[in-house]
């Protein structure tokens, strides 16, 4: 265990970046500056800037150095995207959003090019989510750039490599659905050969490795000199504290712009790459099932586009959304998910309230992860954490639906938790709120309605 007082993380998510500083006794969330996190949209493709998240990183280190202070710096970050390097070390090619869709022609020859599920387990997802895909759009739309590429690191670890000057790649980052990993023999896919990349991807490190003190001129720029640790993927981050505090089987439910979940403890024979199921591979290397859906994007969309609803008034329209029918059908966010040729639509709304629409979204966002939890055969307890974790009309639902507790881990998300816990500090068990499953009247024949309107 590491002596820290103050862990700062870096955190950036598909929607917002954040520095956060943690009070390691308490794993507190003691200061938080962020920003959003924007994509340029001119350029060869779509692309974060990274140079205004690098600039944010700086600012907000400097100030957080000064008030409160921290110990350390540890990272976490989205996956689905990779950073191409040069003879400089610079960026030779800029970092593409995942949401970027590739020309047809594109996107058929990599289907042929890719591994099979039973190498990978990663399913041929839609747009760039793949990062085989992305690495194969940049090589063959822009063979001169791709060709001044001398260095390939996962996201996560191209923010440390700005930060110590040290390149790594890191197997949470690598086991999200990159088609780059193996998990059963814990080695590179074929892909990397199939694409002539292998020599350009970077050392494989630890996440728990501290890569090395900020570098000289970071240093004087935020007024500290500190270890700054591997990094994690945001999901796996999100899961760490509960592989330290639990013993399988259990489930957690992570939210966010996505909703993933993972089955601790089962097996990965059951699953289905046409449904968005996965294996990830958690900080020790382990490959964990998974499934997932765009629920965090889908309940803003939907959130925008019905206003504010009170909660009570929600949960109280459950029992009159039920009896009359009313349905809301994947997906809000297409090509994703256990459903991913579903097209969203509503049925019986047309009279609705404001409230029986957001009681229908909390019973669309309980079904969808219900389902996903299905399909990867989860057991035990249902850990919900981020930002779904505060909605009690969901945690209600998802009790009643699954059949099983729902504890909700309070807090904005459990990434930036998970990311400190790769310093060495103790982890401090959170505040729990428990839902015991219940019956809601009329919700097993409502789900049955809600499976037979898709067909």
């Amino acid at each position: 265990m590491s002596n820290y007082h103050r862990i700062a993380v870096l955190d950036i998510g598909k929607t917002n970046a954040k520095v956060v500083v943690l009070d390691s006794r308490t794993g507190a969330e003691i200061a938080v500056l962020k920003r959003p996190n924007i994509t340029i949209k001119t350029g060869p493709y779509p692309h974060y800037d990274i140079e205004a998240l690098w600039s944010f990183a700086l600012d907000a280190l400097k100030s957080l150095a000064r008030e409160p202070g921290f110990d350390a710096i540890s990272i976490t970050t989205h996956g689905a995207a990779a950073a191409l390097l040069g003879q400089d070390g610079t960026l030779a090619m800029p970092v593409i959003d995942y949401e970027h869709e590739y020309p047809q022609e594109i996107r058929d020859a990599y289907t042929r090019l890719r591994p099979s599920f039973d190498e990978t387990f990663s399913p041929r997802l839609a747009m760039g989510l793949n990062v085989g895909a992305q690495l194969h759009y940049q090589r063959t739309a822009f063979p001169e750039q791709f060709a001044g590429v001398t260095n390939i690191l996962t996201y996560a670890q191209y923010w440390t490599a700005r930060l110590t000057g040290v390149a790594a790649n890191e197997l949470t980052s690598l086991g999200c659905h990159t088609d780059l990993w193996n998990p059963k023999t814990s080695n590179y896919s074929s892909l990397v050969d199939r694409l002539g990349i292998r020599e350009l991807m970077a050392p494989i490190r630890s996440a728990f490795d501290a890569l090395g003190p900020v570098l000289p001129e970071i240093a004087d720029q935020i007024g500290i000199s500190v270890l700054v640790y591997c990094g994690i993927h945001d999901s796996n981050a999100s899961l760490l504290p509960h592989l330290v505090h639990r013993e399988a089987p259990f489930a957690v439910v992570s939210t966010g712009t996505w909703v993933i979940s993972f089955g601790v403890g089962g097996d990965l024979d059951h699953l289905d790459p046409k449904r968005d199921t996965l294996a990830n591979v958690d900080a020790y290397g382990r490959a964990v099932p998974s499934s997932r859906f765009m629920g965090g994007r889908e309940f803003e969309i939907l959130s925008a586009e019905i206003g504010y609803a009170d909660e009570k008034d929600v949960q109280a329209a459950i029992g009159a959304v039920i009896a009359k029918g009313m349905l809301l059908l994947p997906n809000i966010a297409p090509g994703s998910g256990p459903f991913p040729d579903k097209a969203s639509r509503w049925i019986g709304a047309e009279e609705a309230s404001r409230e029986e629409r957001h009681a229908s979204a909390c019973l669309y966002l309980a079904l969808m992860t219900d389902a996903c939890l299905g399909l990867i055969g989860a057991k035990g307890p249902v850990i919900v954490e981020g930002p779904f974790a505060l909605n009690a009309t969901y945690l209600k639902l998802l009790a009643a639906l699954t059949r099983r507790e729902v504890m909700a881990i309070p807090g904005s998300t459990g990434t930036s938790q998970g990311a400190a816990l790769l310093t060495g500090i103790r982890p401090v068990s959170g505040a729990e709120t428990h839902f015991p499953p219940a019956d809601i009247p009329g919700l097993a024949a409502y789900r049955d309605r809600w499976y037979a309107a898709m067909e």
